[in-house]
């Protein structure tokens, strides 16, 4: 039986792109965003540099520490490099992205309160083993940002920056090509 995901858990999410070969999402560099910390990109390994690679699950609905993350739940991910800074949209894609349904840049920023919803996700499990409705290490999800009331699934989109895979962002589309927004939860 898979492990449970739960609240506080470390983990690493895979990008399904190029069946699992879209990297790790990872912070990359200093971003002059407004209210932003680091961008965003994939990284070959899941530890390009200490922790930048490694997101803390928590919960945006005030569920408990250890609790099970269920498909459906609203969260936050904390990366852990320096300080610690949320996955966050922050601007607009790029007119690149656009024109595949691109719709917000993904940024990472210093509170989960940036704005409104802008550091919130909506986990969906594919599946899971057992089919009991939490999240299970191991499986594939995708990530929907609430921004707006519809910020869009997190995606691979593009070349990344140096040190980088790809660029990520957030599409209209959940899976808009070739399982760019398929994301497999692994323990850090």
């Amino acid at each position: 039986m898979a492990e449970a995901l739960k609240y506080g858990d470390r983990v690493h999410l895979q990008n399904g792109y190029g069946t699992g070969g879209g990297g790790y999402l990872d912070t990359n560099g200093a971003s002059s965003a407004n209210g932003a910390v680091y961008g965003v990109s994939t990284a070959d390994s899941p530890n390009r540099g200490a922790g930048t690679g490694t997101w803390e699950i928590g919960s945006a609905q005030g569920k408990a520490t250890g609790t099970p993350v269920a498909s459906g739940d609203l969260i936050t991910l904390r990366n852990l490099y320096s300080v610690g800074s949320y996955l966050d949209t922050n601007g607009h894609a790029t007119e690149a992205q656009k024109k595949a349904g691109g719709k917000y840049d993904v940024l990472t920023a210093k509170n989960a309160d940036r704005g409104t919803g802008t550091a919130e996700w909506r986990i969906f499990a594919q599946t899971s083993t057992p089919q009991d409705t939490v999240v299970h290490i191991g499986d594939t999800v995708h990530l929907w940002n609430t921004y707006g009331g519809n910020g869009g699934f997190l995606e691979t989109n593009g070349h990344g920056p140096t040190g980088g895979k790809y660029d990520v962002c957030t599409n209209a589309y959940y899976n808009r090509t070739g399982n760019v927004a398929d994301w497999r939860i692994t323990t850090a």
